[in-house]
């Protein structure tokens, strides 16, 4: 995925007001060997551009000053109650180098399941996101994980599914942690009705 940026001069909160106001979302770019890098974004662009789920997960291609590079986005501030982007931060990647990210979690085929099918089971999406660490070349838009074999009253572990090649998890010291879970629905007992019923009765 492509975006186009902008080199910006100025900075401090009075020269990023001004950007601002003229359509403009001030950012910067850090990593690698080079020197962090003060740019601008046009907004209406940029916002359409973060709707977009790969924008979040991926790889992206940054053309500046008539140059491309490989950049990963990493902090993205909104405003607390207009639809407008603050500031946004980037880091360079390299080729050689692995990365640390977040990447979704797309679950599929839980409805022909057994255990919601069969089972009338509901399934909780414990996690919707990994965080993962690989090459930027291995780095995968999304996880997908498959869900039509899961059973009646299932925990899916995170061992319980492969992996993209080259990529692994991060797991900051959880050595397997639940991806999904099924969850049975509290039946009302029989009667309830009944007694419902009776109670109605003895009040007229």
């Amino acid at each position: 995925m492509k975006f186009v940026a902008f080199e910006r001069s100025k900075q401090g909160t009075g020269a990023s007001r001004r950007l601002r106001n003229a359509g403009k979302v001030p950012g910067i770019v850090y990593g690698g060997s080079a020197e962090p890098q003060l740019i601008e974004l046009d907004h209406n662009a940029l916002w359409q551009a973060v709707k977009k789920e790969a924008f979040h997960s991926s790889v992206l291609d940054m053309e500046l000053g008539g140059k491309v590079s490989k950049v990963l986005l990493r902090d993205l501030q909104l405003h607390p109650v207009r639809q407008q982007i603050l500031h946004i931060d980037f880091q360079r990647v390299s080729a050689k180098t692995k990365l640390h990210t977040k990447v979704p979690l797309h679950y599929k085929g839980e409805e022909e399941s057994p255990a919601v099918k069969l089972g009338k089971g509901l399934v909780n999406h414990v996690l919707n996101e990994l965080e993962v660490s690989c090459l930027p070349a291995d780095l995968p838009e999304a996880i997908e994980v498959d869900l039509s074999q899961l059973e009646k009253g299932a925990t899916l572990h995170l061992n319980d599914i492969t992996l993209p090649k080259g990529v692994e998890a991060v797991l900051h010291g959880q050595d397997n942690p639940v991806l999904v879970t099924v969850v049975m629905p509290a039946e009302e007992p029989a009667d309830a009705g009944d007694a419902a019923a009776d109670g109605a009765e003895e009040a007229k």
